[in-house]
């Protein structure tokens, strides 16, 4: 499994712009798609937005959809996810995690294919 660390969150107004990173501790991480997952309190943990391995594909869930972006850098072993339009619903913690199949074709959008994940990072949209 692949160790991720997540860092950005913090407190933003509505309407405005963060940019999340997932680091991963080394080259392993090419080898696999990336995902973002968020969970706010007493909902289960959702998808949000994932790339595959060559990030030739992205995907994004229907509520994010023109307002994220979800990039990787292989060269500096990170997955970013930068936030525009930040809504009040948008709070939650953020969660990278990496695809448990490597060099897999599809995109995929449900937490039960990711086997790795990093701790969270909070992010909170004031209104």
């Amino acid at each position: 499994q692949v160790q991720l660390v997540e860092s950005g969150g913090g407190l933003v107004q509505a309407g405005g712009s963060l940019r999340l990173s997932c680091a991963a501790p080394g080259p392993t991480f090419s080898r696999f798609a990336m995902g973002w997952f968020r969970q706010a309190p007493g909902n289960e943990r959702e998808f949000v937005a994932a790339i595959s391995w060559s990030a030739g594909s992205q995907s994004y869930a229907d509520s994010v959809k023109g307002r994220f972006t979800i990039s990787r850098d292989k060269a500096k072993n990170t997955v970013y996810l930068q936030m525009n339009s930040l809504k009040p619903e948008d709070t939650a913690v953020y969660y990278c995690a990496a695809d448990r199949v490597a060099f897999r074709v599809v995109v995929m959008s449900t937490s039960r294919e990711y086997d790795s994940w990093g701790q969270g990072t909070q992010v909170t949209v004031s209104s």
